[in-house]
């Protein structure tokens, strides 16, 4: 099915080998076994800084994954960087030394992007032209140019990172079959996988709830995990860290975010593409870092550029300090709906002005990790002294903050509020007194509609009354207060609209705080003091993001550290928040069951149950099938709110509960003061715990140790898994690339209007089962209560071809209004599945394509979004508009977008989607040019020209080899045949 053709495209990627930079402190952390070099004693450049480096050959060195050999355009700006004491920490690319009076003005955020350019301009895959179009910001940002950016690294969790890792597992096949080594296929920068998305909140209030709930971990996601470990051992230049050690977003701020890396003695800044939304919680550490799709993802790890909008900035001042008893979740719930309102969709945020130098890293960061739900692409707070105060204390080596502080100072990326400020331009302003800002929380169904907590008890009944809506539940007046009398395990119980179900310390937004875990803690205490508990029907768990934050709870005991721990986990056990683990959990929808009796409870009488988390989003139906309302709120409220058991409260004034005294108990009487947190944060929270939970963590646990996996380069792929799957992506690649070929006699397998998103085309939530992949899972012997999801199983191509645009709410109009997820098959005009159809088609010899409306492709469900179309056979989509990523994804998999004309659409050229289309390509690549008119031709005699939408020689080059691992494939393959 592949021809040769001849390319006259230029630069093919070379070989990359692995990073050598270190993590700042580094050196005091043992080498974890997960990043060794398989035939190598060469070191990963994270966390293992005391490995022995062996220098691979520099042939080996040279590539295009990020130019750390002073080979770029740029090189007379190359730099040294000299130490205090004599010597040189090493040479950076200098952007003072350009001399151009406008990078001084630009945000700090925008001087990230320029730096990556700077270093990386090979002039083909970023020119000389892109680097101008980021210096003159102020003028291009607004035209919405497009600019090429290579991050320093990729950050993964498991749902994401596992198609990844098959994906390159494949690629190794494929290379074999070229003829080629197959340890060539490894990622071209450090790749950090946290596995933390599977653990759930199964067993509470137990002392044994830890173990019980990885056990349970590990017995649904054994054969995910067995190949994650796999992984782990087989591929160079990444590290995953096991089940049990964290959340992502924390363990990245705690322990992989470098600030600043080192990597062969060219110093550059540390920037991040990660596949989780609120990989951003990086950006409160001065590191530059936003989530994106899998493939996305998947390119940046082998050396491709990431193509972005140049984005607009918004300046955000914040000035004073907050007031006593206001917490940093407080803040970023108060943050968070400022810039919904302002809109900030594809922007920056930068974070500037006095108030910062009273902002811990800890509450930057928990405003940080909020940015998806405010919109930005970033919420960014450059580096300063307070930076490298944290940087110290969870355990970084002097040496090394010392190095950071100096290359940032020298490349004028560092913010001394000692000095006097050159003032930078923003597209627009806001300004926030930290003092304004007041105790609150979010919800009942948005993380952006926030309440006063003086006027939650209002807001509450206003949402009951209200009709169904954001705010509203539309509950009749008669039934508000009804009481709802059950029994819970043979004791009396009683809920009511509003009542608290789940009260959960969770997610990395705020378990990586110590002042509101410490706060947390203090709350509990001062409850079991005076004899406060919580109802026993009650869903309580702690989960944090890191092993730290039970050190600095754990209980006092016998130490080696100098100053006491605080003491404060037993005060939380008692009232049932105990650890039930280490990563996402009630904040993704990992709650668990309810109890059998709340939940008939809840059921039978339709109330409307209360969830309060100290998570960063809580859509509705996403915490908990059976909770309606769902409020974000801080740890320490979400410990009062515990003990209150309901959100209909004043705090202000009504008791929360009767003490063991029979006297009432009132919030103001367990609150603690900032003067309090502080005084324990002091001497509880040390740096040598965070060096010894990540010394732990690299060393795996006995679950993970345990699992049995090959030890080979090329994955043993098992036919009868239902996980885990060899795509076919690459199985016919031949080493000379196909060209481009055009679309014959195609039929129209879907026809779509507006506003068709990732979410409708991508597979998502359950598998039902009278679908397509249900029906292939019944076949393999799997019974419906064992599906899972289809995240779970994204790492099996033939599961998530399957549920491709198998979402019940699409709207395809061949089905003249039918929603759900079928189609026409026009030669029989039967109504078939989507996927039923496309493989009919397929199997005739049949080319299909999809017509569609304005933004098609919106949404961030995007890996699948573009590889279950180029499965189900579609070979274009004709489009009045794509959103910016999900076209370039499919370019990444070799599908072919197209743009109708301005004014023109499917209907205003009477397309019924019935005809048969052809769209004629030239064989030559060299004769193709980006966003040239194409002329698509159909069967009932109508002809329109559309815009080819390959908008770069990149992408045409991706293109002209079937997607951008094919690309990647036979130029390494190339590289190895001219040496």
């Amino acid at each position: 099915m592949y021809r040769e053709a001849a390319s006259t495209l230029r630069h093919s990627l070379r070989r990359v080998a692995s990073s050598s930079s270190a993590l700042p402190g580094a050196a005091r952390f043992p080498a974890p076994a997960s990043s060794r070099f398989l035939g190598s004693a060469a070191a990963r450049g994270s966390c293992s800084g005391a490995a022995t480096v062996t220098e691979r050959p520099a042939s080996a060195w040279r590539g295009l994954a990020t130019m750390a050999d002073g080979s770029s355009r740029f090189g007379h700006v190359l730099t040294s960087l000299p130490k205090p004491g004599g010597g040189e920490y090493g040479k950076y690319y200098s952007l003072p030394a350009l001399n151009d009076p406008r990078i001084e003005r630009l945000p700090y955020s925008i001087q990230y992007l320029l730096e990556s350019a700077i270093r990386n301009c090979d002039g083909f895959q970023i020119t000389e032209k892109d680097v101008e179009n980021i210096i003159d910001w102020e003028n291009t940002a607004p035209k919405l140019v497009e600019i090429p950016f290579k991050p320093a690294r990729v950050l993964l969790q498991d749902f994401t990172g596992v198609p990844a890792i098959v994906d390159l597992a494949s690629m190794r096949d494929a290379m074999a079959r070229l003829g080629d080594d197959p340890g060539k296929i490894d990622p071209l920068i450090p790749v950090d996988l946290v596995i933390d998305h599977s653990v759930q909140a199964d067993v509470v209030r137990s002392e044994n709830a830890l173990q019980a709930n990885m056990q349970r971990e590990f017995d649904r996601n054994k054969e995910r995990f067995a190949f994650l470990r796999w992984g782990s051992m087989a591929f160079n230049n990444m590290l995953i860290v096991p089940p049990g050690s964290g959340i992502v977003h924390q363990v990245n701020l705690e322990y992989l975010g470098r600030v600043v890396f080192n990597t062969n003695g060219i110093l550059y800044p540390d920037s991040v593409l990660g596949t989780d939304s609120h990989t951003t919680m990086i950006d409160g550490m001065g590191v530059a870092g936003w989530g994106v799709g899998g493939i996305e993802a998947e390119a940046t790890m082998l050396g491709q550029p990431m193509s972005m909008v140049l984005p607009s900035v918004v300046g955000f001042k914040l000035s004073g300090k907050l007031r006593d008893g206001v917490t940093a979740t407080d803040l970023v719930l108060t943050v968070t709906q400022i810039l919904r309102k302002h809109g900030v969709v594809g922007k920056f945020v930068e974070f500037y002005g006095e108030g910062m130098s009273e902002l811990a890293v800890a509450n930057r960061a928990t405003i940080a990790n909020m940015s998806p739900e405010y919109g930005a692409t970033m919420g960014f707070f450059p580096v300063d002294h307070v930076t490298l105060g944290y940087l110290k204390l969870t355990g970084r080596s002097d040496e090394k903050v010392e190095m950071v502080e100096a290359y940032l100072r020298a490349n004028n990326m560092f913010v001394d509020y000692n000095k006097t400020q050159t003032e930078r331009v923003y597209s627009s302003y806001l300004e926030l007194d930290l003092a304004d800002v007041e105790p609150c929380v979010s919800g009942p169904k948005r993380p952006h509609d926030r309440v006063a907590l003086k006027d939650m008890k209002a807001d509450w009944h206003a949402c009951l009354r209200n009709k169904a809506s954001f705010k509203g539940f539309g509950v009749p007046k008669e039934q508000q207060d009804k009481v709802v009398k059950f029994s819970f395990h043979g004791q009396p119980a009683q809920i009511r609209h509003g009542s608290v179900v789940i009260a959960a310390i969770t997610s990395c937004t705020n378990t990586s705080n110590p002042s509101v875990m410490l706060g947390a803690g203090l709350v509990a205490k001062k409850a079991y003091e005076l004899g406060l508990e919580v109802n026993p029907w009650i869903k309580t768990s702690l989960a944090p993001g890191s092993g730290a934050v039970t050190k600095y709870l754990q209980k006092r005991k016998k130490t080696n550290l100098s100053r006491k721990i605080s003491g404060l986990q037993k005060y939380l056990d008692h009232l049932g928040f105990n650890l039930i683990g280490y990563g996402c959990t009630t904040c993704i929808g990992n709650s668990g069951e309810l109890d059998e009796d709340v939940a008939k409870a809840i059921t039978a009488n339709d109330i409307i149950a209360a969830a309060v988390l100290s998570g960063n989003r809580n859509f509705e139906g996403r915490i908990h099938a059976l909770v309606r309302a769902n409020y974000l709120a801080s740890p320490p409220l979400v410990v009062a709110y515990a003990l209150a058991g309901t959100v209909d409260i004043d705090f202000e004034e009504e008791p929360i509960g009767k003490g063991k005294d029979g006297k009432d108990v009132y919030f103001k009487d367990i609150w603690p003061s900032n003067e309090e947190i502080a005084e324990v944060e002091q001497s509880s929270v040390l740096p040598d715990m965070f060096r010894n939970t990540y010394e732990a963590i690299t060393q795996g646990n006995p679950m993970w140790n345990q699992l049995s996996v090959p030890k080979a380069k090329r994955f043993p792929w098992d036919p009868n898994s239902t996980y885990i799957h060899d795509p076919p992506f690459f199985k016919d690649i031949t080493p000379t690339p196909p060209g481009p070929s055009s679309v014959e006699d195609a039929y129209c397998l879907l026809k779509f209007g507006d506003s068709i998103t990732t979410d409708h085309i991508s597979p998502a939530g359950s598998i039902p089962r009278d679908s397509p992949a249900g029906k292939y899972l019944l076949e393999r012997g799997v019974q419906p209560k064992d599906f899972n999801s289809y995240g779970s199983r994204r790492g099996n191509d033939e599961v998530m071809a399957r549920g491709t645009f198998a979402n019940i709410r699409i709207v395809n109009r061949l089905l003249n209004g039918e929603v759900g997820p079928k189609t026409v098959h026009v030669p029989t005009g039967e109504k078939l599945f989507v996927f039923d159809a496309a493989m009919r088609y397929k199997a005739d010899g049949h080319h299909t394509i999809v017509l569609a409306g304005e933004e098609y492709g919106s949404g961030s469900s995007r890996d699948w979004a573009a590889k279950g179309p180029m499965l189900l056979g579609v070979k274009a989509v004709i489009a009045k508009s794509f959103e910016r990523i999900h076209r370039s994804n499919l370019v990444g998999m070799g599908v072919l977008p197209l743009c109708f004309r301005p004014g023109e659409d499917a209907d205003s050229l009477g397309l019924t989607g019935h005809e048969r289309y052809t769209i004629r390509l030239p064989s030559n690549v060299s004769e193709i040019q980006p966003g040239q008119d194409v002329q698509v031709v159909t069967d009932s005699g109508k002809s329109f020209t559309c815009k080819l939408r390959i908008d770069t020689l990149v992408e045409l080059a991706y293109f002209d080899h079937g997607g951008i691992l094919h690309y990647v494939l036979r130029n390494l393959v190339k590289q190895q045949q001219q040496q």
